[in-house]
């Protein structure tokens, strides 16, 4: 879990700075949000980037809460490890859910 945790956050910081450079340039350019959403749909490579940021999210912050819960909490390993599970999942739901809908793949 330790490569997952530090490898997870190297992608992490290389997609975070792509995308905040991203947001500056839109906002510098004085695009809406239809005009962002317009540009990302159907971009097979922001598909990619996004589908691979939130990966990477899903991998990392549930390792890091589980660390946390583990050193903070009275709670269980076994407790740790489901309520971890269960925020890695919502964070691919959410984010799939997401990068695919700016995709166009879903309603």
């Amino acid at each position: 879990m330790w490569i997952a945790q530090r490898a997870s956050a190297a992608v992490l910081a290389l997609a975070v700075i792509i995308h905040l450079a991203t947001v500056i340039y839109a906002v510098r350019g004085d695009l809406t949000a239809a005009e962002i959403i317009t540009r990302v749909q159907g971009n097979v490579a922001w598909l990619c980037f996004y589908v691979i940021f939130v990966l990477a999210a899903a991998i990392h912050a549930p390792i890091g809460l589980r660390t946390i819960l583990l050193e903070s909490t009275p709670l269980a390993p076994r407790v740790a490890d489901v309520l971890s599970a269960a925020v890695l999942l919502s964070i691919l739901i959410m984010g799939l859910r997401t990068a695919f809908g700016l995709y166009g793949l879903q309603t």
